[in-house]
C-alpha cells in the first residue's frame, strides 16, 4: 500500500470530476434535483453535499504531498458513493442517474482508490 497517489493523475482527475460536480450541485440541473427528489435527500440538506465533495477535493489534491491524506479523501469519496447507491436501493430509484452518476462515480473511485494505492 501506498501512502501518495501513484499515478498521481489519477487522483486528481477524480478531484476533476467532482468539482464539476460541485460547480453543477451549486445550482442543480434537473438531473440532479431529480435525483435528490428521487432518493428522498431533503432539500434543506443538499448543500452538506457540496460540503462533502468540496472537502473530498481538497483532501485528495492534499494527499499528493501530504502521506495518507489523499488515501483517506479517497476511501471517503467511496464510502459516500456507496451511501449514495444504499440511497438509491433504498427508495427503489434506478433510473439513469443511479446506473450513470452513481456507480460510475463509485467505480471510478474505487478504481483510483485500488490503482494509486494498493497497486504497486
Amino acid at each position: 500500500m501506498t501512502l501518495i497517489a501513484d499515478p498521481w493523475w489519477l487522483s486528481v482527475a477524480l478531484a476533476a470530476v467532482l468539482l464539476v460536480d460541485v460547480i453543477l450541485s451549486i445550482r442543480p440541473p434537473a438531473f440532479i434535483r431529480d435525483c435528490l427528489n428521487g432518493v428522498g435527500f431533503p432539500r434543506a440538506w443538499w448543500w452538506t453535499l457540496i460540503a462533502i465533495k468540496s472537502t473530498a477535493i481538497v483532501g485528495l489534491l492534499a494527499g499528493l504531498a501530504v502521506p495518507g491524506v489523499g488515501l483517506a479523501a479517497n476511501v471517503g469519496v467511496v464510502a459516500y458513493f456507496i451511501c449514495a447507491t444504499v440511497a438509491h436501493v433504498h427508495a427503489r430509484f434506478f433510473g439513469s442517474a443511479f446506473w450513470v452518476n452513481c456507480l460510475g462515480f463509485l467505480a471510478f473511485a474505487v478504481v483510483t482508490l485500488v490503482v494509486c494505492h494498493f497497486v504497486t
